[in-house]
């Protein structure tokens, strides 16, 4: 299957070069901020190796989700696209928020306009609710063939849905103290909230009856997504969309069962993690918070008379 997946596209249409140039612009701006930018930056730090890794992890994440050989995978198995989505929305921003600074943030956070903006959206609800609310109205059958079909709409969608799964982990993630910052019991009762607002849409694709999605069910809607995926006047490869020469080894209903299986177990495995090293933190807190009581030898041994 791999092998004629990479004989029947072009190296351009594998690997996304647009993309890679895009990332790697953003990589060198992180670096300058990190490094020669610093001293404009109050507070601010040496950025550990750590850091730097999380961060590029991140974009590659980033990548992988929105360019390269998955993503036109996901133009012609819906269990790819549920991976990548998996994958942008569930693991690239965490990354992220882990890789930027906190004197990056506290700097940002002295903007007038910055503050102003958080005052509307820094509500831990509004971004539980924004992310999941995008994410299942994406889902449905109408709007998800609209946006496979519009190349524009499409990208300015996967990029809200970006921002807003951003913004949901930042109350999971908080890389500065504000007044909406949670405690590590809220953050794990907002994971749990989130766990369950995300499995309506997986629902939907693992028990419906049929397939959903023209896009991957009718050859005229799937062409049209997938030219997005091709240089301009390359001839479309219907060979591998049905037939004998198809790439998925899946039938439609049951590649749709299986993506929306593997995107509730990859979210249910992210918030797992993120679950843990709450917990730990909590419990770093909480030993330091408490008084250690200093009890001599000899009382001990004590006894009264």
């Amino acid at each position: 299957m791999m092998e004629q997946f990479f004989s029947t596209f072009t190296a351009r249409t594998i690997w996304t070069p647009e993309l890679i140039l895009v990332l790697a612009l953003v990589s060198i701006i992180y670096f300058l901020i990190i490094n020669r930018f610093r001293h404009l930056f109050a507070d601010s730090k040496p950025v550990s190796l750590r850091r730097q890794v999380y961060f590029h992890l991140g974009l590659l994440a980033v990548y992988i989700g929105f360019g390269g050989p998955l993503y036109v995978l996901g133009h012609i198995m819906l269990s790819m696209h549920m991976l990548s989505m998996a994958i942008v929305y569930l693991i690239a921003p965490p990354l992220l928020l882990l890789g930027i600074p906190s004197w990056f943030f506290k700097s940002i956070a002295q903007l007038n306009i910055a503050r102003s903006i958080f005052k509307v959206i820094g509500f831990p609800l509004f971004g539980l609710l924004l992310f999941n609310a995008i994410f299942s109205f994406y889902h449905i059958p109408f709007t998800f063939d609209f946006l496979m079909t519009s190349e524009v709409w499409h990208n300015v969608y996967q990029l809200a849905m970006l921002l807003a799964a951003m913004l949901m982990w930042w109350h999971i993630i908080p890389r500065l103290r504000t007044k909406y910052e949670l405690s590590e019991l809220k953050r794990i009762g907002y994971m749990f909230m989130s766990g369950v607002l995300f499995t309506p849409a997986c629902a939907l694709i693992i028990f419906a009856n049929g397939p959903l999605y023209a896009t991957y069910t009718d050859p005229s809607t799937w062409a049209v997504a997938m030219s997005y995926c091709l240089p301009p006047g390359t001839d479309m490869p219907f060979e591998i969309f049905s037939g004998e020469q198809a790439l998925s080894v899946l039938s439609p209903l049951h590649d749709q069962q299986f993506g929306g299986a593997m995107m509730k177990v990859i979210q249910e495995l992210a918030y797992a993690v993120a679950i843990g090293a709450t917990f730990k933190l909590w419990m770093k807190r909480d030993k330091e918070e408490t008084p250690k009581l200093k009890i001599k030898e000899y009382d001990m041994y004590q006894t009264e008379g």
